[in-house]
């Protein structure tokens, strides 16, 4: 029976969303006769983590669902034994980058893709905390239902699940290695109320994404269509198209990945740096392996946490820390999408070896161009007034290490990629039950 991963990372309080994550994965058990892993990664705090075991307790889950609810110490736990399994060097380090002290969007996920190879799974399904789904007609509209119908076949068997097919014969052999969509409602980035106060000083800071060397055209036509996924329509009937999926058409919130990739390549483990889970998207399309983008779009929206001080605060630092980690990513998108198919090797596997020589490359990128972008960070944020200048006085106190930090980011994407492969065959080796594992395990009872 073929068997996946359905993970939802979180740090909040999220008990609905675990309880609607779990309808989810009844859905795939039921309609596609799958054995799901439901796998919570629950890095909240006591209080919190308690409410949370008790929805899953709660539940009445269908046959061949299995939930897996996992505290940062479990977690811990699992890692220590993969690491000293594997017997790759500086193990503290890569514990330290699996299971980081601040937030890693990247880390949080890469864990489930560990874990996921522990439980013998095929492909992992992500979905977040901070969103829910859509419904029609009284009906949930989950995103599996897509994502199980093509993830792993070939694109010439995937051809007739889907609406349409835009993608030439020559990749028919390869597999489907990505399914997803994007998301409805809020912005993914909660940058509105900037775009509210002033829309100039708002392209100023988005651009900053984009390498310094595009036109101001190109620049605008990325503002206008960042960070607002699917925009704001329902969903009103299915679509699918079998395709290389533009990056840019796809939320980690609602996304799938074959093992063939996440078993051979991490995301990026930087810390308190948003987008730093997108890797993968970039890889596979500038790889040429198929994917499958449909429309079961999540719906987005924004915690409480956000609009405090502290909050915003934090959420800024994150958007900095993204802006500084385009210099090296940009660099490495760049060599992808020319290096193309050689991304692959004759069996359509990805090639981590290439992807962190990239990597290591991209470090020795000059930093002029991100001490620019925290020019124009200080200088728009200042403009804002308010609690943004306040931020400027942050950057302004802290600039000299976000540079730092986002170099070290990189180096340390590349050393995780080197490592990644020894740590994937130790974690397949030692599974998920054995001796000092606690896997936190709820089964079925319905």
């Amino acid at each position: 029976m073929r068997r996946i991963c359905l993970t939802l990372p979180t740090n909040r309080a999220c008990a609905a969303t675990i309880a609607a994550v779990g309808e989810e994965a009844d859905h795939a058990a039921d309609r596609f006769g799958v054995e799901v892993r439901l796998l919570i990664l629950d890095s909240s705090e006591e209080q919190t983590f308690t409410e949370h075991a008790e929805v899953v307790r709660g539940a009445r889950r269908a046959r061949n669902v299995i939930v897996h609810h996992l505290g940062e110490a479990e977690q811990r736990d699992f890692l220590r034994r993969v690491i000293r399994r594997s017997g790759v060097l500086k193990p503290e380090l890569m514990l330290d980058l699996m299971l980081p002290a601040g937030v890693s969007y990247g880390a949080c996920t890469n864990r489930a893709f560990l874990i996921a190879a522990a439980l013998g799974c095929d492909s992992v399904h992500r979905r977040d905390s901070d969103s829910t789904y859509q419904t029609l007609n009284g009906e949930t509209v989950f995103p599996v239902h897509h994502e199980l119908a093509s993830l792993g076949k070939t694109a010439a068997d995937a051809a007739s699940g889907v609406s349409e097919t835009v993608l030439d014969p020559v990749h028919a052999p390869k597999p489907v290695a990505m399914v997803g969509s994007s998301f409805v409602g809020e912005l993914s980035v909660d940058i509105g109320e900037m775009a509210g106060l002033d829309r100039d000083i708002y392209h100023d800071v988005v651009s900053l994404w984009a390498p310094r060397h595009w036109s101001d055209e190109r620049k605008r036509e990325l503002v206008d269509e960042s960070f607002r996924g699917a925009g704001t329509a329902p969903f009103t009937g299915d679509h699918s198209t079998l395709t290389h999926v533009d990056p840019m058409r796809v939320d980690m919130c609602n996304i799938s990945f074959l093992n063939e990739v996440y078993e051979r390549v991490p995301l990026p483990p930087a810390t308190d740096t948003i987008g730093s889970d997108y890797f993968l998207m970039h890889l596979v399309h500038d790889g040429t392996l198929p994917g499958v983008l449909h429309n079961r779009n999540i719906v987005n929206y924004y915690t409480a946490e956000r609009r405090t001080d502290a909050g915003f605060l934090a959420y800024q630092l994150r958007l900095t820390k993204f802006f500084l980690s385009m210099l090296y990513f940009n660099f490495i998108y760049d060599r992808m999408a020319a290096a193309g198919a050689s991304l692959i090797d004759d069996a359509f596997h990805v090639r981590p070896e290439a992807v962190a020589a990239l990597a290591r490359e991209s470090a020795g990128a000059d930093r002029e161009e991100n001490v620019q972008r925290l020019d124009v960070l200080n200088r728009s944020y200042r403009r804002l007034g308010g609690r943004y200048a306040e931020f400027a006085d942050v950057l302004v106190a802290r600039g000299g290490q976000l540079l730092e930090e986002a170099q070290a980011d990189i180096l340390d994407f590349a050393l995780l990629t080197e490592a990644w492969q020894p740590l994937m065959r130790a974690s397949r080796s030692i599974g998920m039950n054995g001796p000092g594992t606690s896997t936190g395990v709820h089964r079925p009872s319905r």
